[in-house]
């Protein structure tokens, strides 16, 4: 899984300078997905593809999260069950052991997926602006930070999220 880096930029001029210097960087503009409001002239930078415009990554992330909650409440309810019907102690421990599970899947997922999603951009959408989401390993996030950081002061940080190519998101 890599990390998607967005950036807010003003124009299509300083998106192809930014595009530019990373692929320089060794970026290749296979991992950089450039997105607008229509009439704005996108045909000189690499674009998104429908995944990626729908945000597939958010609707994945909501119904592993809805799954999680699911599974928790159901092992609940089987707890409650169990215990009214008054089953022998050690069987309350599958439903013990699945909402452990279901708790420690959400505090990772909350804690270690970040959470950024182009919901987050519409205001920018508007303004005409353009969203440049940049994939790359998570080792490499601080040094391209700062690159773009140093280079182009015009680029403003969105955040962070994740994408898997294999997903094609």
């Amino acid at each position: 899984m890599k990390r998607r880096l967005y950036y807010l930029l003003p124009d299509t001029t300083h998106s192809i300078k930014l595009i530019s210097n990373l692929n320089r960087r060794g970026i290749k503009s296979k991992h950089i997905h450039a997105i607008a409001n229509k009439g704005i002239d996108l045909s000189e930078l690499p674009l998104s593809n429908v995944r990626q415009r729908k945000d597939l990554d958010k609707k994945i992330k909501n119904w592993l999260w809805d799954a999680d909650l699911i599974l928790f409440f159901l092992a609940l309810l089987s707890l409650f069950l169990m215990t009214i019907q008054q089953v022998p102690g050690w069987t309350l421990i599958i439903p013990i052991s699945i909402m452990a599970i279901a708790i420690a899947l959400a505090h990772y997922f909350v804690k270690h997926i970040p959470n950024v999603h182009l919901d987050d951009f519409c205001n920018a959408l508007k303004n005409k602006e353009i969203i440049l989401m940049v994939d790359i390993p998570l080792t490499d996030i601080w040094e391209i930070q700062q690159l773009i950081k140093h280079n182009h002061p015009e680029a403003v940080t969105g955040g962070v999220g994740w994408t898997s190519e294999a997903l094609n998101i």
